[in-house]
């Protein structure tokens, strides 16, 4: 992976919407800061992180964290935990596991594992020893 000249971090890319204050946004931030290197492969540019809280300290409150990163699907947590402080350590973490599961079904040829399987050295196809042949049955 080539390296990001200006990474995305939480503190740079997250806004606050309905139910929190631009006074929650610094506490926030400091709870998501674990986000940080798991974002810093993208541009700070690109990327895009917002939550929201639904009926905020009652029974039935709603947490969602969205990200959205250029040339990715928007990425969409939620949580109904009912202390508001689990509910943000929630959304946090499932966005965490949904970026690296993004990550592995995007670029599956980086796979380590599949680069390190010895191809099989099997028989070689009659075709490819007598180039005379390979004309022939091509023809």
């Amino acid at each position: 992976m080539s390296a990001v000249t200006n990474p995305a971090t939480v503190g740079e890319c997250l806004r606050v919407g309905a139910g929190f204050s631009q006074g929650d946004r610094n506490w926030i931030a400091e709870q998501f800061a674990t986000l940080d290197a798991r974002l810093a492969g993208f541009h700070a540019d690109a990327t895009e992180l917002e939550v929201s809280v639904k009926d905020r300290e009652a029974r039935g409150q709603k947490v969602t964290l969205e990200c959205w990163i250029a040339g990715r699907q928007k990425i969409v947590t939620t949580s109904t935990e009912e202390d508001l402080h689990a509910a943000l350590n929630d959304v946090r973490d499932d966005l965490r596991r949904k970026l690296n599961d993004a990550k592995t079904r995007q670029e599956p040829r980086n796979n380590k594992h599949l680069r390190d399987i010895p191809q099989p050295q099997g028989e070689t196809d009659p075709i490819d020893e007598d180039p005379a042949r390979a004309d022939a049955e091509t023809a």
